[in-house]
């Protein structure tokens, strides 16, 4: 092999020019794809509140896509969300999570026990899901109203939030 001398103005190719695995100590990250490691991260806010009296699950505004690289990786998904109670003492409200069209987890009977109007209640809701496809998901968020009094979900807009990690399996 031959030996290059690179002057302060040249530049070397590593996509081309550069074989081997970079160890750690010199910036590499000295891992393999190996199970439990992260493989990407999806993340989105919500853009509006949902104001809803439904009592049936609606869409608050809130899905993401993610393509898993592999059928053996996992997704693990994270909610978290201001929603508030506009009824009085005792209303409640539930949210579930889906893939596509199908529950993977869910969170009911959230609210307060206090007798004020307008509480906001920090709900949230995670799952680990094993959804076996390398096809695009779509992950996403729902809610209603236990007893058909106002709700409102994403209080303040921009305040639910989900992400989904994809996980080397």
């Amino acid at each position: 092999m031959a030996i290059t001398r690179i002057g302060p103005n040249q530049s070397i190719n590593l996509a081309s020019n550069v074989t081997g695995t970079l160890p750690a100590a010199n910036g590499g990250s000295g891992r393999t794809a190996v199970t439990g490691n992260v493989l990407q991260v999806v993340s989105t806010s919500a853009a509006d509140d949902l104001v809803t009296t439904s009592t049936s699950y609606v869409d608050i505004n809130l899905s993401l896509n993610i393509t898993p690289s592999a059928t053996s990786s996992k997704i693990f998904l994270s909610y978290n969300g201001n929603n508030e109670n506009n009824g009085s003492s005792g209303n409640k409200l539930s949210l579930q999570m889906l893939r596509d069209s199908t529950q993977i987890a869910d969170a009911t009977g959230i609210g307060s026990l206090g007798s004020e109007n307008g509480i906001v209640t920090t709900a949230s809701l995670s799952v680990l899901d094993s959804p076996s496809t390398t096809s695009q998901i779509t992950y996403k968020m729902q809610g209603k109203s236990d007893d058909g009094t106002v709700m409102v979900f994403n209080v303040n807009n921009d305040l639910g939030t989900i992400t989904a990690y994809e996980i080397a399996g």
